[in-house]
């Protein structure tokens, strides 16, 4: 059965590849799907755990920061109602080279948020 989560942790790693190893042999994750850059550097997986999943990628900088991926409907209205409300904007709402909207943002003790209309399952899609 595929499940589809709408609140999703997503980890930065140094070396996205040894984190998918490690995460498959030491905590039993399976790979849903990966993608690599030009270079070879992983740019973004998807792994599950029973009906929990982890997105993660390799940082851009020397280190990464956690976060919190959420699905919502309308990714203007929300980022409109977090910015009123005094969440610190990372960047305002972007089309993704996927085709999804997103938006980034801290809360007041710097926790880091992303919401948007990508909605990640814990089954490969047909084109993985």
């Amino acid at each position: 059965m595929t499940v589809q989560p709408t609140i999703v942790p997503y980890l930065s790693y140094e070396d996205g590849h040894a984190a998918i190893a490690f995460l498959r042999e030491a905590f039993g994750f399976e790979i849903v799907q990966a993608h690599d850059d030009e270079r070879g550097r992983l740019l973004h997986a998807e792994m599950r755990f029973g009906d929990g999943m982890v997105l993660l990628g390799t940082a851009k900088a020397a280190k990464g920061s956690p976060g919190i991926y959420v699905v919502v409907d309308d990714v203007n209205a929300h980022h409109g109602r977090a910015r009123a409300a005094g969440a610190t904007i990372v960047y305002p709402p972007e089309q993704t080279e996927w085709g999804t909207w997103r938006y980034r943002c801290t809360d007041p003790e710097g926790h880091e948020w992303t919401f948007g209309s990508y909605r990640p399952q814990t089954e490969a899609p047909s084109w993985a």
